[in-house]
């Protein structure tokens, strides 16, 4: 009966292995998912104008320049 007791255990410890090592081959996929993303929106008219607005936008918040007197 000891032996079924061990056999038990080492395949419960191989499936807490087998899972173990998924989580961290899911974390590794994550790690570099940003690099599926790049070059996604390429020639994308609605994300062109997207950025042209976000642009205008941010450009509208700076300060305006003073414009320099002239001495006489």
């Amino acid at each position: 009966m000891a032996g079924g007791n061990l056999e038990q255990r080492v395949t419960a410890l191989e499936a807490e292995i087998e899972l173990l090592k998924n989580r961290i081959m899911d974390r590794e996929d994550k790690k570099d998912g940003w690099r599926a993303m790049v070059g996604a929106f390429l020639n994308d008219p609605y994300y062109e104008q997207a950025m042209k607005l976000g642009r205008e936008y941010r450009e509208s918040l700076r300060p305006k320049k003073k414009k320099k007197k002239k001495k006489k």
